[in-house]
């Protein structure tokens, strides 16, 4: 299990600065690679006001994937720019992450799911992912815990694999921190105050900080935040959990993210044994992150269909967290129509992680009127007005 990283710079003050240029809800993944994007473009005075520890909530999750293979190409550019950041994260901002590049692989047990990710794996060729079908004895020999029986084919891109999210907070939040930027931890925001169609003061329990810009990029309190300004944003809380394995002897061979698509079962290296985890599909919306241990047989039966050496490994811990779910399942992106100077991230559906660095750019530049290198009007969280176009995307774990 990681801890939170703790805050770059001391939050010990007892009220918030007054004012400031940008002030950015949530201190997660998606909050600091903001903070960072806009500080190395120089933009000063930004405030990251956190209600707890940076990274104390869904980016706190103790590994993260990371992966250019989904199914809409705007994921597959976001995901892709944000696998290359995080390839020179040592450099820039300068962290070690523990990027560990053993690709994704992805189980196929029906003819129509081999069809369907053929589509998209020459969408991501054509894109420059370096993605393929394989049959199901390579995916065996790529991941020897793999049966093969019943196994129709498989997807591997070898670019892919996971990285520390603690790591990677910790490392936009001290460049950040060098580069000026104000974190405020264990602040609460309490409420927001507009005038016609502008932001003008965010409310935390520690004072009131006049602002010129707000940036929520608070995962799955987003709605909350939002509600405070009648501006909607569709997301939702749900709890998604992981399990760790015994120390295993001898120790696990280095495999890739493994998932099997139709349970949405995945497994990977851990430290010194594996991880594993589900999305139990009759799990509740809620804000609890209580771990119950109950799911890991919805684990262990796809286990014991497509990895049956996992079925009865011994787990010594888990850790639960939230997804931020969207109805489409794709992110929230864009600049409020209702109010011209509030920005937001959210709404990422398990995919915040892996396209942070990409989507920190992507804020920078609405902040200052520049084009994005890929268009994210699509993104616009107006998309689920009445009549709008929302976007599907397959590759859902």
């Amino acid at each position: 299990m990681s801890s939170s990283p703790s805050s770059p710079s001391s939050s010990s003050f007892h009220t918030v600065p007054p004012a400031a240029d940008v002030v950015i809800i949530g201190g997660g993944v998606m909050g600091t690679s903001a903070a960072f994007h806009l500080a190395e473009a120089g933009v000063a005075n930004i405030v990251v006001v956190e209600r707890g520890e940076l990274g104390c909530g869904s980016s706190g999750k103790p590994i993260g994937g990371v992966r250019a293979q989904f199914s809409d190409p705007l994921n597959i550019q976001l995901g892709s720019r944000s696998l290359r950041a995080y390839q020179d994260f040592p450099h820039r901002p300068g962290a070690d992450i523990r990027l560990d590049s053993v690709g994704y692989l992805f189980l196929l047990t029906s003819e129509q799911q081999a069809t369907d990710f053929e589509a998209c794996v020459r969408t991501q060729n054509a894109l420059d992912v370096p993605s393929r079908m394989i049959g199901p004895k390579e995916a065996q020999r790529l991941c020897p815990y793999v049966s093969t029986e019943g196994l129709v084919a498989a997807v591997h891109s070898p670019t892919d694999g996971h990285a520390r999210p603690g790591l990677v907070i910790e490392g936009y939040a001290r460049a950040a921190s060098r580069a000026g930027v104000t974190f405020a931890t264990h602040t609460a925001v309490t409420a927001i105050d507009t005038a016609g169609d502008r932001i003008t003061t965010v409310h935390t329990d520690r004072g009131p900080i006049s602002c010129a810009t707000v940036i929520c990029t608070a995962g799955a309190w987003s709605a909350q935040v939002g509600d405070m300004l009648g501006v909607h944003l569709p997301v939702r809380p749900v709890r998604r959990q992981v399990a760790f394995t015994a120390p295993l002897t001898p120790p696990a061979p280095r495999i890739p993210f493994t998932i099997d698509f139709a349970s949405t079962a995945y497994f990977h290296n851990s430290d010194d044994g594996l991880l594993f985890g589900l999305a139990d599909p009759g799990q509740a919306d809620g804000y609890d992150t209580t771990w119950t241990p109950e799911w890991l047989e919805l684990f262990r039966a796809a286990a014991r269909r497509q990895a049956p050496a996992l079925a009865d490994m011994e787990t010594v811990d888990g850790w639960a967290g939230l997804y931020e779910i969207t109805p489409d399942h794709n992110a929230l992106i864009g600049r409020s129509g209702e109010l011209g100077n509030f920005l937001y991230a959210t709404g990422f559906s398990g995919h915040g992680f892996l396209q942070a660095p990409a989507v920190g750019e992507i804020v920078r530049d609405l902040y200052l009127d520049r084009t994005p290198f890929v268009d994210v009007t699509p993104f616009s969280a107006d998309r689920f007005m009445a009549g709008a176009e929302t976007r599907p995307e397959a590759h859902v774990v």
